[in-house]
C-alpha cells in the first residue's frame, strides 16, 4: 500500500499536476488542506487556476481532503469530495493516521491527541515547511507545500506500508519527502 500526501496547493494547477505526477503510483491520496484559495498574499502562486484545480481534484477517486484555514464552505460546493475536519482520524491498512492542517490548536496539543488515539503517524500542513521526525512512538510528518514552500522546494510525501505477510499487524513504513520539480527524494534529518 502506498499513500501520497500533499498540502497547501493554494489553487495552483501547475504544482498540483506536478504533485499528482510524482504521486501517480499511490493507492490513496491525502490532501492536508488549503486546496483552492491562495490566502492573503500579495503574489498569486504560479499557475493559479482554482477552477482547473477543482476539475482535477474532482477527477480523482482516491483522495481524502482535510480542511485548512484557507478552505471555505463555498469550496465544498464545487469540490465533489468531502472537505473533512479540521481533524481526520483514519485507519489505512494496518496504520492509524491523524491528519490536521494545523491552525487552531498547538502542535503539542495535537501530538497529545494523536498519542491518546494511539496514532502511528500525525500528518500536519499549514507551515509550508517539510518535517519528518519521530517523537518517541509517534511519527510526525508535514509534506511541505506544493505551491508556496517556505523552505526552498515544492514537495509532497509518500508513505509506503511494507507488510510482513507472515505476521498479522506487523508492518514497516518507508516515508519519503519528494521535490516535485526534480522528482528526487529530499534527504531529511
Amino acid at each position: 500500500m502506498k499513500i501520497g500526501v500533499m498540502s497547501d496547493t493554494h489553487g495552483s494547477l501547475l504544482y498540483l499536476e506536478k504533485a499528482l505526477d510524482v504521486l501517480s503510483d499511490c493507492d490513496i491520496l491525502l490532501h492536508i488542506g488549503d486546496v483552492l484559495y491562495h490566502g492573503p498574499r500579495n503574489d498569486l502562486p504560479e499557475g493559479y487556476n482554482p477552477k482547473a484545480v477543482v476539475e482535477k481534484i474532482n477527477s480523482l477517486d482516491n483522495i481524502t481532503i482535510v480542511k485548512g484555514n484557507c478552505d471555505a464552505d463555498v469550496d465544498q460546493m464545487v469540490i465533489n469530495h468531502a472537505i473533512e475536519g479540521p481533524f481526520v482520524h483514519k485507519k489505512i491498512d494496518n496504520i492509524s493516521v491523524l491528519m490536521y492542517h494545523g491552525y487552531t490548536i498547538s502542535r503539542e496539543e495535537m501530538m497529545a491527541q494523536a498519542r491518546e488515539l494511539g496514532v502511528d503517524i500525525l500528518i500536519l500542513g499549514h507551515t509550508h515547511i517539510k518535517e519528518l521526525n519521530v517523537d518517541k512512538d509517534l511519527i510526525v510528518l508535514n509534506p511541505g507545500s506544493t505551491s508556496i514552500p517556505k523552505d526552498g522546494s515544492h514537495s509532497v510525501a509518500t508513505i509506503e506500508l511494507l507488510n510482513d505477510e507472515n505476521i498479522e499487524d506487523e508492518f514497516e513504513l518507508e516515508i519519503d519527502l519528494i521535490d516535485i520539480n526534480t522528482k528526487e527524494i529530499i534527504e531529511f534529518e
